[in-house]
């Protein structure tokens, strides 16, 4: 219910037609060469991004397009640090699913 409610907030607030920022996201989205990334699908990603992770979180997310172990490191860290950021990125990535599937 809550990421159905945040979803909807995100389509309110920021529509698909709305240009957006061009940030770390949307930059590793588009230069990851993955069948199926375009200019819409991962402005839309950044669009979640924007609203879900700080601008701190967005850079360290961004390399895990570069380096997907890197995420593994990450999610099987002991750090309370990497924990916290882990859990955060999840939620990311279930709103933009959710967002940006469409």
């Amino acid at each position: 219910m809550k990421k159905s409610l945040f979803a909807a907030v995100l389509l309110l607030a920021s529509p698909l037609a709305a240009p957006a920022f061009a940030g770390a996201i949307d930059n590793a989205c588009m230069s990851a060469g993955r069948a199926g990334a375009n200019r819409a699908l991962c402005g839309c990603i950044q669009q979640v991004a924007d609203q879900a992770l700080s601008r701190s979180d967005q850079r360290r997310a961004a390399k895990f397009f570069k380096d997907p172990h890197m995420s593994q490191e990450v999610r099987q860290s002991d750090r309370a640090s990497d924990e916290a950021f882990w859990l955060r990125y999840k939620q990311f990535g279930d709103l933009a699913e959710a967002y940006c599937a469409g």
